[in-house]
């Protein structure tokens, strides 16, 4: 029996609990993918003492079908597809061309809102913790753990609160580490763990990043709750 998170704040917290030993890691980095997984990422940066960024990554939609996802784009060109749903859907070139292009102008809008012309932080010689709220598909923490392994990061590991099996078996051999607390068989969709899990804005994206800047900054305390939790990870 899974116990339900609270919101994605107390995920976070757990996830930080099940991550400790990396806890003070000099260069240690916390990528949350915008917009749902930032609030969970603050968390584990919080919980340990790391540095805090985001990771913005697009899904590619399928032509006429937005709600399903064909693939994903990230930084710095890259792009993961799901071949076998492109192949059973009859998906042409050009309409793959066409709906890449408009996931990259996506990524490209956002990254720019919510940077407000910082630079992203770099990963290369780093740890880096790759956060989100949950894994469905895969489709968006691929794109994010490939982005994260060509900026040449020396260890990549994948945190998650809640996961499909099939999907973090999948993702398991891209990380170096991944971390998922509960990853039920009647899994359904990534709300369905949350007694709360209201849509991320982006200003609520900009507010938390501002607000772990300035915590950081005035020496404030970094971490709220990192007591065991009772949800026990899965390793990989």
């Amino acid at each position: 029996m899974f116990e339900l998170f609270e919101d994605r704040e107390q995920a976070g917290r757990a996830l930080a609990a099940a991550l400790a030993h990396y806890r003070d890691e000099p260069g240690l980095l916390v990528l949350g993918l915008a917009r749902g997984g930032l609030p969970v990422a603050a968390e584990v940066a919080a919980g340990l003492g790391a540095e805090l960024d985001v990771l913005v990554i697009r899904k590619i939609r399928a032509p006429g079908h937005p709600e399903l996802a064909i693939g994903a784009v990230g930084p710095d060109q890259v792009r993961v597809l799901n071949e076998d749903i492109i192949t059973q859907m009859g998906i042409s070139l050009a309409e793959l061309v066409h709906a890449t292009h408009k996931a990259r102008a996506e990524l490209t809008e956002r990254e720019h809102r919510y940077r407000l012309k910082r630079p992203a932080t770099p990963v290369r010689g780093r740890t880096v913790i790759i956060v989100d709220d949950g894994l469905a598909t895969g489709a968006s923490l691929e794109a994010a753990i490939a982005s994260v392994r060509q900026g040449q990061a020396t260890r990549i590991i994948t945190a998650i609160p809640v996961g499909v099996p099939d999907a973090v078996q999948r993702l398991e051999s891209r990380s170096d580490q991944l971390i998922c607390l509960m990853a039920p068989k009647n899994f359904v969709a990534v709300s369905r763990w949350y007694r709360h899990f209201n849509q991320v804005s982006d200003d609520e994206v900009i507010a938390c990043l501002n607000r772990f800047q300035k915590n950081t900054a005035d020496g404030g305390p970094q971490s709220t709750d990192t007591h065991d939790s009772p949800h026990r990870p899965h390793h990989s």
